[in-house]
């Protein structure tokens, strides 16, 4: 669809009001922009598109990086003029520089510049810019920078051609406006990503370390969902008993902020303390943590599967296990066949501490690969979970005779292609 542009002074022919009118649908067009993702660098580069050719000839995107600055893009209204415009790399920090746009960088308002002389050699951003002028055949340019929070974040520049028509005074406060709503987006993004990058740490230090369990082949993955900055309740554990018995345990805390990671850290240290203090089987692990979460915490809902494993010197392994409401356990073996762990299943964690639970028991056969996992491995929007766990079962049984490192891996690879939440696996491979 052709849009207006917007000539430099205004086109001849067009009244006051038109051209006003044409320069706020570009600054609605420009925050619809900025605002249709979180991914801060994409939306610069839509609107240095949209600013071209309606206020400028060319556009360039400049961002504070560390002690530097990065070139993130150049648009122009003529291709093969950008082409030869390399638009990435870093270019020197704006300290010492006396380019405008060092100026702009360190403080100053929008700067319009018309002298283009000759660059200074011991000046490399002023080089730079010289040399950026020239393979735009700039006649003037205005820098305004990108400043939220008395925190300058990068500049736009906008160029026109020679002979140079110059910005009028509206054209200079749209320009800034269009600054100010970018460092806006930028620092929005910039603060959503520390947000999700802080959470992501926080959880993976809850997540347990596994190397206290060396006589257990174990192997264990957390990813958190790609399709937001949040993570979920996803968890998993294992740890030693007095016995020599190890349990093995793996829930959803029901939340996707931070406040879920939090409340799964608390939930897991309540059931190493309940299981180590006592030698109650799964069922009565499982209902004292149920008992202790309500009088306790404020965690409301939590699926869960509670397993002990004995591993003796001689004979089969044996496995204990309940389940409060979660996707049962796979066990894949090395002939191909599967079954999923069905019994000793009752309702989540937080309905009702007085129901009655039960512990099921099976043989581990050698060699077989035990797998626990989070729904987000299998689920998917609109899809039933009859399918998800088939499909589950297809891959676990193709990979039962990878070493269990390779099995976690691929079957992630394989699962997680479509991922809409977290996912957390914890596998075991029988000797």
């Amino acid at each position: 669809m052709m849009r207006e542009s917007l000539p430099p002074g205004g086109p001849s022919g067009e009244s006051a009001p038109e051209i006003a009118a044409a320069r706020l649908r570009l600054l609605a067009e420009a925050s619809r922009a900025l605002a249709s993702g979180l991914d801060a660098e994409e939306s610069l580069r839509r609107l240095a598109r949209l600013v071209v050719p309606h206020l400028a000839d060319a556009c360039v995107v400049d961002v504070v990086e560390g002690e530097g600055l990065r070139r993130l893009t150049v648009m122009d209204r003529d291709p093969e003029r950008v082409l030869r415009v390399v638009p990435g790399g870093f270019l020197p920090g704006p300290d010492d520089s006396a380019a405008a746009l060092a100026k702009v960088l360190r403080g100053a308002g929008p700067v319009v510049v018309t002298d283009f002389g000759v660059p200074d050699p011991d000046d490399s951003l002023l080089a730079a810019q010289r040399s950026l002028y020239r393979a735009l055949d700039a006649g003037t340019a205005l820098i305004v920078p990108m400043r939220v929070r008395r925190r300058t974040l990068g500049a736009l520049t906008f160029v026109r051609r020679a002979p140079a028509v110059p910005f009028d005074e509206q054209e200079r406060a749209l320009a800034a406006d269009l600054g100010h709503r970018a460092g806006l987006a930028l620092d929005n993004a910039r603060l959503y990503a520390l947000q999700q990058y802080t959470a992501e740490q926080l959880q993976l230090s809850l997540l347990p370390d596994l190397t206290g369990l060396a006589h257990l082949n174990l192997a264990a993955r957390y990813v958190a969902a790609r399709e937001r900055a949040e993570v979920g309740g996803d968890w998993y554990d294992a740890f030693p008993l007095p016995d020599g018995s190890a349990i093995l345990a793996i829930g959803d805390v029901v939340g996707h902020d931070l406040a879920a990671a939090v409340r799964m850290g608390q939930l897991r240290n309540m059931l190493r303390a309940l299981a180590y203090d006592r030698g109650d089987d799964p069922a009565g692990i499982m209902s004292r943590l149920d008992t202790v979460m309500l009088g306790l915490t404020s965690i409301e809902l939590v699926t869960a599967v509670i397993a002990r494993i004995e591993t003796p010197a001689e004979g089969a392994w044996r496995l204990h296990w309940t389940n409060a409401g979660h996707l049962p356990p796979l066990l894949a073996q090395p002939d191909g066949r599967t079954l999923l762990l069905e019994e000793g299943h009752a309702p989540i964690l937080g309905v009702d501490p007085a129901l009655e639970r039960a512990t099921a028991t099976i043989a581990l056969p050698h060699l077989a690969t035990l797998l626990f996992y989070t729904d987000g491995l299998i689920e998917r929007p609109g899809e039933d979970i009859g399918r998800g766990l088939t499909r589950l079962r297809q891959h676990a049984a193709t990979l039962a005779r990878e070493p269990l490192a390779v099995f976690g891996d691929e079957l992630l690879t394989r699962l997680s292609d479509n991922q809409h939440d977290d996912i957390a696996i914890l596998a075991l491979r029988v000797p």
